[in-house]
């Protein structure tokens, strides 16, 4: 896990880097976004022949990718992660859009599971588990997953036009980060302020949330983290993300 702070940080070491390498888990985690991003799109759409022959492509595509990795522990964790990460996305946009079901999703997840027998199940289940019980486990698959999740959400809130639409993908997102600092106590908050820089990096380099109400929920949502975390928390979580801000700004100066 990469960290820009001055302060020195060191992070708890990553028990899974040997069976899957940072760019490993951030390939998983741009792979589920990938495969959860289509899949929403179609069903929304509503194009069904064109989903269901996606989820097949998609599933013969990650397991492929799974195969390739070098043993049984490695195929069990980057399955693991793939599972993981469509899973993750799912729930977010099921919450954000107050969505009962994607009949697509569970098919892909059920498909990728359902080919295991019971020793290689075995070891998907002890891998799921060692990525959920260490919050250092798989760290750059989690940044890059939360990331992405959280910029994607932050994105749709600050296109609605309709303000209670805005405002429920406010809500939504908002539960999600101070759940994010509080499930994983030591490196959640600066998952939090990664996401935080990076919405403001957005603004500032690509001028979004241009709208009134683009900007009110994008504030609004920076005063509720303020209001819903511990000061302990959100003080060094702001402070964090500032930071990242600054380096970005002097960089570009630098550059130009």
């Amino acid at each position: 896990m990469s960290d820009g702070s001055s302060g020195g940080f060191m992070p708890p070491a990553d028990n899974l880097s040997a069976l899957a390498a940072p760019e490993v888990q951030r390939l998983a985690a741009r792979m589920a976004q990938d495969a959860f991003t289509r899949i929403f799109r179609l069903t929304l759409e509503g194009d069904e022949a064109a989903l269901q022959s996606a989820v097949v492509e998609i599933g013969a595509r990650a397991g492929n990718w799974v195969r390739a990795a070098a043993d049984d522990e490695a195929r069990a964790l980057r399955l693991a992660l793939l599972v993981g990460g469509v899973d993750q996305w799912g729930l977010a946009y099921a919450q954000a859009f107050a969505l009962t079901a994607l009949p697509g999703v569970s098919v892909l997840l059920g498909g990728l599971r359902s080919a295991l027998d019971a020793a290689d199940d075995a070891r998907f289940q002890r891998a799921f588990a060692a990525v959920e019980s260490v919050e250092s486990n798989a760290i750059d698959f989690k940044m890059e997953l939360r990331r992405n999740i959280h910029l994607a959400l932050w994105h749709a809130m600050i296109a609605c036009e309709d303000r209670d639409e805005a405002f429920a993908i406010l809500a939504a997102l908002g539960g999600m980060l101070v759940a994010l600092a509080g499930h994983m106590p030591t490196l959640g908050w600066r998952l939090v302020a990664d996401a935080l820089a990076n919405i403001q990096l957005r603004c500032l380099a690509d001028a979004a949330a241009s709208t009134d109400l683009a900007r009110e929920t994008t504030e609004g949502l920076f005063v509720a983290l303020r209001q819903a975390l511990p000061r302990e928390v959100s003080e060094p979580m702001f402070a964090h993300a500032n930071q990242a801000v600054i380096a970005w700004q002097q960089a570009r100066r630098t550059v130009h």
